[in-house]
């Protein structure tokens, strides 16, 4: 039942028009959360909402179409990354993990904008860290209560050759 598509057009146009106003939301979230409440948990988790909203609505396959299991991974990762690149940058420009005055210098800005850009870049690593996190875990839960034993979480077939799509 989880899996299959919900076969309404007012739901399904609604979703279309909604997603993106989410999405647009989550990022101002996230960029405003070193001003305000917010950033990149709650821009990630809103994010991840609206992939759920588009999975709910248009049935898992479709979801997966967008953005797949083994992609979440991936993006992961990348947030991970970010966040301990941006740290170690500044461990390597000799001042402590994440101080981000240390920036200022490579970026050429002031002290006060290094520490935004800074807060910022971390912020959207979580932000990616976070959503995609979310995602997979709503969509693996959806999987083990469907019984389904299909792996959809790499982009390789049995023999480890990366699918092209063709045959």
């Amino acid at each position: 039942m989880l899996r299959q598509k919900y076969e309404d057009v007012i739901a399904q146009t609604a979703v279309r028009i909604m997603v993106p106003f989410v999405q647009l939301y989550a990022l101002y979230v996230l960029a405003h959360g070193h001003y305000s409440p917010g950033g990149g948990f709650q821009g990630g988790v809103i994010l991840a909402a609206a992939l759920v909203l588009i999975f709910l609505v248009f049935g898992y396959e479709d979801a997966l179409d967008r953005l797949s299991l083994g992609t979440t991974g991936r993006l992961c990762s990348i947030g991970v990354l970010i966040y301990a690149g941006i740290g170690f940058i500044c461990l390597l420009l000799g001042g402590n993990f994440l101080d981000y005055s240390r920036l200022a210098s490579v970026l050429q800005v002031t002290t006060p904008k290094a520490r935004s850009l800074g807060i910022l870049g971390i912020e959207t690593g979580v932000a990616l860290t976070v959503m995609a996190a979310m995602y997979s875990i709503i969509m693996d839960i959806v999987n083990s209560e469907t019984g389904s034993n299909k792996d959809d979480t790499d982009d390789e077939n049995q023999t480890g050759e990366i699918y092209s799509g063709g045959e």
